[in-house]
This record gives structure tokens, sequence and C-alpha cells, in this order.
């Protein structure tokens, strides 16, 4: 212990820090679950997870993880035999599709590479060649935070109209939902997925699941329904049914002020604050890349998220101790086929400029201590960005 006396700062790419307003929000008493007040909680936040999704298909609430949440998405619109097809581009896509395999589903890859994102070509070639149309589903990820990739989801579903093909479109907006533009209906997505912990700013434990009227009516002859995800079921007139149960209560109060904080700010607000933050931490990368050790793991710019990015390195394990024990910011680990060889830096949900600055600052510091060859200057080409993009 150095300098990292204070609140712990996480910079990993969820559960991401939450609003002291948040955490605030879940410090009262439990609330009657029966009473109109909670009624209205639970349609304000319905209502309200369709409006950061885009879309006017039917909205639900579960009680679980973004891999929860994965398995409620398929189990409602897949059947025993359906094949899928699963769109790579790092780590989370894949994992969707093993849930599927283990339910049953037969499971096409299009391979893809950790180091960049989905061609929407690619993926209307894969289709054209389904002329039996066997392929049922197609799943992907707006932004991969293992590997850092950002898909062009709008694109990807103008690909898939291309090819003329009748497959459900599923999108994971976990790492995405409340950070970037996500429109589910424009952009033709059938079933659009997420979780509370990241952008929405919101401790673990919720999921959401927006489906379009196509789905809801494939949804209908699906056999893996299972009794808590069944979308039917939570169609119910019991408001008992809209959570299979009793009501995440506190999990609810917390997601209630976190939109509410999302809506305030004006969500094209919240979108460009993110894409400045993210480019200031690509232009310290940039610089820091020119001692020749550091890289961006995705190589082509416009494919890069704007709530993560990934930073291949050489055994990062010196510089992830350096920057926790020492200066108590906590930077995200490689996973997947980057585990030891990269390590992650966060830009989503309640996150600000010298949040940002602070902890590039800290890496800087921790390159320098540590003696890791960098190119000099990857803070002040942050603060130059930003000193020109954010006027008075």
């Amino acid at each position: 212990m150095v300098v990292r006396a204070g609140r712990e700062f996480l910079a990993i790419p969820g559960p991401t820090t939450m609003p002291d307003e948040v955490l605030r929000a879940m410090h009262r008493p439990a609330l009657d679950i029966y009473s109109d007040s909670m009624v209205q909680l639970t349609y304000g936040l319905l209502r309200d997870i369709g409006t950061l999704f885009a879309t006017k298909g039917k909205t639900y609430i579960y009680i679980a993880n973004g891999h929860g949440t994965w398995e409620a998405v398929l189990t409602n619109v897949l059947s025993r035999g359906d094949k899928i097809l699963v769109l790579e581009s790092g780590r989370f896509a894949v994992g969707w599709g093993n849930a599927a395999r283990s339910m049953g589903i037969e499971v096409q890859s299009l391979k893809g590479d950790w180091n960049r994102a989905i061609r929407p070509s690619e993926v209307e070639a894969a289709l054209r060649q389904d002329t039996e149309h066997k392929i049922k589903a197609i799943l992907a990820v707006q932004i991969d935070t293992a590997s850092g990739a950002f898909n062009d989801i709008e694109a990807i579903g103008k690909a898939i109209k291309a090819a003329g093909h009748p497959a459900l479109f599923l999108v994971d907006a976990v790492a995405s939902l409340g950070c970037m533009p996500f429109e589910m209906d424009a952009w033709g997505i059938d079933v659009a997925m997420s979780a509370s912990q990241k952008g929405l700013m919101t401790p673990p434990g919720l999921g959401y699941v927006a489906a379009s009227d196509r789905a809801r009516e494939v949804h209908k002859t699906a056999n893996l329904r299972m009794p808590y995800f069944d979308w039917t079921e939570r169609d119910g007139n019991e408001h008992y049914q809209k959570h299979s149960g009793t009501a995440p209560v506190h999990l609810m109060f917390a997601q209630r002020q976190a939109i509410d904080m999302l809506f305030e700010e004006k969500l094209d607000n919240v979108f460009l604050r993110h894409r400045l933050l993210a480019e200031a931490v690509r232009r310290a990368v940039a610089v820091w890349a020119e001692g020749g050790v550091l890289s961006f793991n995705i190589i082509e710019a416009k494919e890069r998220g704007d709530t993560v990015t990934t930073i291949k390195m050489p055994d990062p394990a010196r510089l992830l101790t350096y920057c926790r024990e020492k200066c108590g910011v906590i930077l995200g680990v490689g996973i997947g086929d980057l585990q030891g060889k990269a390590f992650r830096i966060a830009h989503m949900g309640h996150v600000n400029a010298p949040m940002i600055l602070g902890t590039l600052g800290v890496v800087e510091m921790g390159l320098q201590a540590l003696g890791i060859p960098h190119g000099k200057g990857g803070v002040t080409a942050a603060l130059n960005y930003l000193g020109e993009s954010v006027k008075p």
C-alpha cells in the first residue's frame, strides 16, 4: 500500500462502479409486493427498458445475470433439434452458443477472429448457402467485452435481410445498452437481451429481454420453454407473473434510480460521453503502443468498442498488480484466448473524465515504475483530445 488509500476504483467491464444515488435507492425498507406501488415500479421499468432497447416489442425482467438471460432468450424461441448460427467475435457469442448446444440445439459457427469484428458480408454469404433455411436463429453480441470488438448490428441486420433468410436475429447488448445507440426495431432485431451490471449501473442480478411480434409468434411453437423463463406465463394478468414469483424489489429500486439518471442526462448525451471517453483511452493506448510492447487487440480502429478497450501485452500480471496494490485501480484481466496476454480498461456506465484520466494516469505510472517500454505522453494525448472535443 503506497498511494491507494481511499475508495478503490473498478476499471473492469462489469460489475461497474455504481452511483451513490443507486446505492442509496436500495437502502430502504421492503415494499409490499402486492401494493400498487410495486405494480407501478414493475410496469415503469418494463416500459423504460423498451425505451432503452428502442422497441415497441414486449419486455421482460428476470432475476438472472447475463448467462441466465441468454437461457431466457433461447428457451422462448427454439425447439430441440433446431439449428442456429453463432457469429464469433470473441468469447461471448460463443458462450451463448455453447449454452444452446447444451440444450440440444445444433450450433453452426461463423468463424471469426479475436482481433476483428463480425463481417456482415460473411454473414450474408453463410445465410445464402442455407437454401433449406435450416438455421432458425442467428446469435451476435454488440460489444464483446473479452476482445473489445464492436459489431455493427445494424449492418448485420441488413445482411440478413439481403440474404432473404427467415432466421430470427438474437442480439446480446449486455456491454452496450445504456452506453451507445441500440435500435432494436429499426435494425431488424427479433430478440434483444441485456443485464443490469454494466451500462445500467445497477448490481448484478437483473436480466432484460425484448421480443418482437415475430419472435413471439415463433415462441408459440417453441418446445424448449421453461416455466420460469416462459413469456406466455409472464404475460399473465397477475402482477406476480411478471417476476414468476417474488419480485427483486431492492434491485428494482436501484434500477429505477439508474434509469432515471440516464434519462435526466439524456441518452444522446450519454452516448456522446461514452464516445469521448473511449476515444481518450484509445489516444493514450496508441501512444503507449509506440514502445513496441503494448498494442490494441482489435486491429481496425472503427471496430473498437466504446465501452471497453482490450490491450495486448506479454505477461500483464505485474502491471495489474502494481495498479491494484499500489494505486487502488482494478484493471480487467485478459480472458478466454487472451488470458495472460492482455488487460482491459472499461469505460462504461457511471464514468467521467476524472475517473478515466485517473485510470490512464495510474497505468502510465505503472508502465514507468515497472520499466515497461512504452511511448511517453499517453495521458497527455488523452487530455489534449478531451480538451479539443469538450468545449465551454
